[in-house]
């Protein structure tokens, strides 16, 4: 995966139509061991400043096996296996890293959508993290502009997309935070 300038657009509606489709396709082409199919990530946060990537998440229950079974239709849907395989562990949590394993498959191209898809353990924390993030945005409005003026900020000062998502990451780990809070308010689950 080549490493270049973050771009952030505003949002764009194509993102939660492009992801319906891509998602009814990937149901279709990785059967049952896709336990769940869910678009997350500022693409599926209405009005949310973002990267013109749309982030998909598949929930499995064994990150081994669906490693095997999903390369083939994968690719030939266009997407390529990414070499990384862990997700950064939220600041002050004590957590085992190993929790925090999935696989990434991504498709750069120009004549359809551009896709990170990541493929987690159902049940695991960076699943969860996901799911949240995205739901606590859809409920609290009246951040999203606030943290897409922190990214346009992050992204103006860096010059990949790598250290984009490092300079970022403890941004969300306060957004999870509260995120976690608003969680065992409301009584959310996955």
């Amino acid at each position: 995966m080549t490493s270049q300038k973050p771009l952030l657009v505003p949002y764009r509606v194509e993102w939660e139509t492009g992801s319906a489709e891509l998602i009814s396709i990937l149901r279709a082409k990785l059967g049952h061991a896709a336990v769940r199919i869910e678009h997350v990530g500022s693409t599926a946060i209405p009005s949310m400043t973002s990267k013109d990537v749309i982030d998909l998440q598949v929930s499995v229950l064994d990150l081994e096996s669906a490693t095997l079974t999903f390369d083939g239709p994968l690719s030939a849907l266009g997407f390529e296996q990414s070499p990384f395989q862990a997700d950064h562990v939220p600041a002050g949590l004590d957590n085992d890293p190993a929790n925090w394993r999935k696989r990434l498959w991504t498709r750069r191209n120009a004549t359809a959508s551009s896709v990170n898809l990541h493929v987690r353990r159902a049940g695991s924390p960076n699943e969860r993290l996901a799911l949240l993030f995205r739901d606590w945005f859809r409920v609290h409005p009246a951040a999203v502009a606030p943290y897409g003026a922190i990214k346009q900020s992050i992204a103006a000062i860096t010059n990949d997309t790598g250290t984009y998502a490092d300079v970022k990451d403890p941004v969300v780990d306060l957004v999870n935070v509260v995120a976690e809070e608003w969680a065992d308010r409301v009584n959310w689950v996955v």
